[in-house]
């Protein structure tokens, strides 16, 4: 076992048993009885065990359960130190997500106790996280707190005012677009934030961008839930974020060097492939907005080719001709 789980084997043995003889311990533990005396003066010093040698019995029991101040309570969940590590790994992820570090703060005495049971200080905890990378690109960012009222509207289960501003037809020069909403959900998309409402402006549901909200105010009424399963029919039909509008089948064939790429991506959740012998792609997928596809099929420009529908073949061709214009 390694070191973390001798932890809890020596914390659940001294409260089962009272006082437990060093040679038991050494039993139990198949270590040696110098790693034992690491361990207990580990759990001493750094996760505050009030361990004691008791020279009469020739064991270790806990002292007082009051030390330097604090409750002793080892961590309540047991993990092994490969399972530490990639709960480590997670924080970096979660660290990615955060928008003004509202969670982090929560968080930070959970992850300082796992860098303890890991045996890591400040130095060795910070040269840890900087093993994992993660690289963001066009990242757009929340206001922090709207992002804390948007969370705290969706988990309680009320309604939210916000000021809204659309970035296509909206009106940059006057007040922002206000509705009131009931959240039901948030979405995380493409390094950025996303919450679907029912507006009661509009009697149907909506999806927002958190980052177009200029404000946002909690309201003291419930919010009208809906049931997830009517969200996924209604929201997640399409192709990326957008949602709303009549679903479509785009028929994409990519060229065998694009495909050595694209066959390995899962562009929509309920999209059909098919290899060709010549090594092409023959990919299948529903949208009902042209706008986010016609983006991704641009990087593929050269190497994919619309084969229907008509109106999304022609947008398509129509993006190429005015790229090559700008040239």
């Amino acid at each position: 076992m390694d070191r973390s789980e001798r932890f809890y084997k020596i914390e659940m043995l001294i409260r089962s048993r009272g006082c437990v003889h060093i040679d038991t311990l050494l039993a139990e533990l198949e270590v040696s009885r110098a790693t034992l005396k690491r361990d207990l003066q580990y759990l001493r010093e750094r996760l505050n065990a009030p361990i004691e040698y008791d020279a009469q019995s020739n064991g270790y029991r806990f002292g007082q359960e009051s030390w330097r101040g604090t409750k002793h309570e080892l961590p309540g969940v047991w993990l092994s130190e490969h399972e530490l590590h990639a709960l480590l790994t997670l924080h970096q992820m979660l660290a990615g997500l955060d928008e003004g570090e509202l969670l982090g703060r929560h968080l930070a005495p959970m992850f300082e106790r796992i860098h303890a049971m890991l045996g890591l200080d400040e130095a060795g905890a910070r040269e840890l996280q900087r093993r994992v990378k993660l690289i963001s690109t066009a990242r757009r960012r929340s206001k922090s707190a709207h992002f804390e009222l948007v969370c705290s509207a969706v988990l309680k289960g009320l309604r939210l005012e916000i000021g809204y501003r659309k970035r296509s037809g909206g009106t940059q020069g006057g007040p922002p677009d206000m509705r009131e909403l009931s959240p039901q959900r948030l979405v995380h998309y493409r390094h950025a934030w996303y919450l679907d409402a029912w507006c009661h402006r509009s009697a149907g549901l909506r999806r927002f961008a958190l980052d177009a909200m200029e404000s946002a105010r909690l309201l003291e009424a419930k919010a009208q839930r809906l049931p997830l399963k009517t969200l996924e029919a209604e929201l997640d039909r399409g192709y990326g974020i957008f949602a709303g509008g009549t679903e479509q089948w785009a028929e994409l064939r990519f060229s065998p060097e694009a495909a050595a790429w694209v066959a390995q991506e899962e562009w929509h959740p309920k999209q059909q492939a098919e290899r060709a012998a010549d090594g092409s792609l023959l990919l299948r997928l529903p949208y009902v907005d042209k706008t986010e596809l016609l983006m991704d099929l641009l990087r593929h420009a050269g190497q994919v080719q619309v084969l229907a529908p008509a109106g999304l073949a022609r947008a398509f061709a129509e993006r190429l001709r005015a790229a090559v214009a700008q040239l």
